[in-house]
This record gives C-alpha cells, sequence and structure tokens, in this order.
C-alpha cells in the first residue's frame, strides 16, 4: 500500500511535468514528498536500498502519467492553441501568491529584488531564442543541437526540482515542445531517429535531475532567501513568456478567444474558491473547546 501510495504521488507529479505552467516540484511540496524526495536523491549513495524503493515507484507513476497526458496534449497544441495556454497561464497565476508569499515569509531586503529582476529577465530572454522553432528533430538536424538537446534535458529537470518553476514551459519558451512530442510519435515510424534523440534528451534529463537537486539542497540551506526570490521572478515571467511561445497561427478566433478567456476565469474562480474554502476550514479548526474540567 505505501508503493502504490508513492506511485500514485508520482503520477500526480508527472502530470506536473509535462503540462507547461505546472510545477512538479510544487506538486511534490503539496504532497508532503518534497522534502523526502531532496533527501534520497543526495543520499542516493549513501542509503542506496532505501532510496530506490522510495524513487523507483515514483518514477514509475510519473512515466506512466505522461504517457497517459501525450496524446490529449498532442492533440490540443493542434487544434485549440489559445485555449490550453489560457489554462496554463490561469495555472501560472493561481500559483503566484503562493510562491510569493514562501518567499517573503524566508525574509525579504532590498537586495532581494535585484535576485527577481535577474530571474525575470532571464526567463523572457528565453523567448528570444526559440531554437527549436519550427524544428524537426532527426538524425540529419544541425550538430550544434546534440549537445543542444543534452543542454535542454537538464534545463527540463528543473520541473521536479525546483518548486515554482515548470521545466515543460521552459521546453516550450525555447520553442522545443512540439518538436519533442513530434519525436515520440514518430517512434514508430522512425525508431533509431526518435531513439537517439530521446536518449541524449532523457540522458541529460537523469544529469540534470540528480545535479539540480544536490544544488536546489545547497542554495535553499545556504542562501534560501535570495533563491526563493529568484523562483518568483521566474515564475512572473513565465506567465509572460507563455503567450510569446505558442503559435496560434489561424485559431485565434472570436471563438478560441471566447472560450480560452472562459477556461482562465473557471479554473481561476475554483483557485480562489479553494482558497477561501481551506481558510475557513483552517480558522475553524483553530478554535478551541473550552476545558469543562478546568471550569470551576
Amino acid at each position: 500500500m505505501k508503493y502504490l501510495k508513492i506511485l500514485a504521488k508520482g503520477a500526480v507529479i508527472g502530470v506536473g511535468m509535462i503540462i507547461p505552467g505546472v510545477s512538479g516540484g510544487t506538486l511534490a511540496v503539496l504532497l508532503g514528498i518534497y522534502e523526502e524526495l531532496i533527501t534520497r536523491i543526495s543520499n542516493l549513495k549513501k542509503d542506496f536500498k532505501e532510496s530506490i524503493k522510495f524513487l523507483l515507484p515514483l518514477f514509475l507513476g510519473m512515466i506512466l502519467a505522461f504517457l497517459a497526458m501525450y496524446f490529449p496534449l498532442k492533440l490540443a497544441l493542434e487544434h485549440i492553441p489559445f485555449e490550453l495556454c489560457m489554462i496554463f497561464v490561469a495555472l501560472m497565476v493561481c500559483s503566484t501568491p503562493k510562491i510569493g508569499k514562501d518567499a517573503y515569509t524566508a525574509g525579504f531586503k532590498k537586495w532581494d529584488i535585484l535576485f527577481s529582476i535577474v530571474a525575470f529577465g532571464v526567463c523572457f530572454g528565453l523567448c528570444f531564442i526559440p531554437i527549436g522553432k519550427d524544428l524537426v528533430l532527426n538524425l540529419q538536424m544541425p550538430w550544434y543541437m546534440y549537445p543542444a538537446l543534452f543542454l535542454v534535458g537538464i534545463l527540463a529537470s528543473i520541473a521536479l526540482v525546483v518548486p515554482g518553476i515548470s521545466g515543460s514551459m521552459l521546453l516550450l519558451i525555447i520553442g522545443l515542445y512540439k518538436p519533442l512530442l513530434d519525436t515520440i510519435s514518430n517512434l514508430l515510424k522512425t525508431p533509431l531517429d526518435a531513439f537517439v534523440i530521446l536518449l541524449i534528451f532523457a540522458v541529460g534529463l537523469v544529469i540534470g535531475f540528480f545535479t539540480i537537486a544536490k544544488l536546489m539542497k545547497y542554495l535553499l540551506s545556504k542562501y534560501e532567501e535570495q533563491t526563493k526570490w529568484a523562483i518568483f521572478g521566474f515564475v512572473i515571467a513565465s506567465i509572460i513568456a507563455l503567450f510569446l511561445a505558442f503559435d496560434f497561427k489561424d485559431l485565434l478566433t472570436p471563438l478560441h478567444i471566447g472560450i480560452g478567456c472562459a477556461c482562465f476565469v473557471c479554473i481561476t474562480a475554483c483557485f480562489v474558491g479553494l482558497y477561501y474554502f481551506l481558510k475557513k476550514k483552517a480558522q475553524t479548526q483553530e478554535i478551541e473547546e473550552p476545558d469543562l474540567e478546568k471550569i470551576e
């Protein structure tokens, strides 16, 4: 039963990793396994057996979730890109207050604004270097795309390790999200090309996952305040970057715009309603019943 719970939580995180705008790291925090995840990764060599018992079902759940979400997302990108963009933007907007609150709780100094501004600039700057724009990933692609794919794999691993940052959203911004989905579709048509491309990406993903996990553990222990404000700046820039990343083509009609805006309003309203419900529930639980034994 314990491993099934880990498997289920891995599936939830896997959904967060594949959907741009949703952070797998944030979901890990909400599911209460983020600290254990970072600890298991950091102690993989020291406590290999126990770490594998936790990481294996977690990764299996993530893979199963990826396979389940792959085709719906691919179809949505082709037929309803604006609606999909507005859903992702709504998810980002709704997660921003919590990330900002976490950063403020960690502390605030005037210099922290600089960390947010730098992170904002880095994320926004990624929009103007779309290395994967209209690119077909195969063995005939330019040579520089091979090391670039490896680096992109490292970049994508941020989705799981850093709360508040979506690795799939970063792939979308630089233009490699759809080409990678297309590569998966071509596994049966051109198996060798697809396998090599995905292998290079996967190696970068795995190396980045373990490397960034250790880096995040160090940064959050030594520079928690600055790190959280940098994440906040990155998330704010991501909201703007999503609009620049999507290719709406000729699908930006009044009908698509109306449905997209409705999706944004509905998701935001659900989050706001859930927030006030949980807040009210927490306040109700804080009201302690009088101890009758102490009343004379």
